[in-house]
């Protein structure tokens, strides 16, 4: 005779013994197991209804341990990418032109938004150079070099 095979359907499906615990009721009353104080002890500030954020016992909380700090940070505070004299020297040759673009491909600069060339470093050799902003010391520099200095608006 063949044997027969029961189905597996969805109903059949249960999670094992001990998987599920029921949840503990508290609270319900003196004759209950957990009434009255509800295994919580008696009185105290852990016997009562919730501790606020941060509260660490009645020892001088965190926040106000540490010193409470001075001063204000702009929003909208604009942070230049930065190229001096010793990079232009290093990396181009008499006559070519740097613009910001050129600097970016080349990897001169790696900081998005404008480019502002500083004069540490000495030039030696005439390029003309063209960035947003620039020292009143590097723009004397190029131009004593025998550069030509351009400002680019955005």
């Amino acid at each position: 005779m063949g044997e027969q095979r029961s189905q597996l359907k969805l109903h059949h499906l249960r999670p094992p013994a001990g998987a599920k615990k029921r949840r503990i009721r508290v609270g319900r009353g003196e004759s209950g197991r957990r009434g009255k104080t509800a295994g919580r002890g008696t009185k105290g500030l852990l016997a009562r209804n919730k501790l606020r954020p941060g509260f660490e016992g009645g020892q001088i909380p965190l926040v106000r341990r540490l010193p409470k700090l001075k001063g204000f940070k702009n929003p909208n505070k604009e942070v230049f990418a930065i190229v001096n004299l010793a990079t232009l020297e290093a990396n181009f040759g008499p006559g070519d032109e740097v613009t910001p673009e050129v600097l970016r491909d080349r990897g001169l600069v790696r900081h998005r938004g404008r480019v502002k060339v500083l004069a540490e470093g000495e030039l030696t050799r005439p390029l003309a150079v063209k960035a947003h902003a620039f020292s009143a010391s590097a723009r004397e520099k190029i131009e004593a070099a025998g550069g030509s200095v351009e400002v680019v608006e955005r």
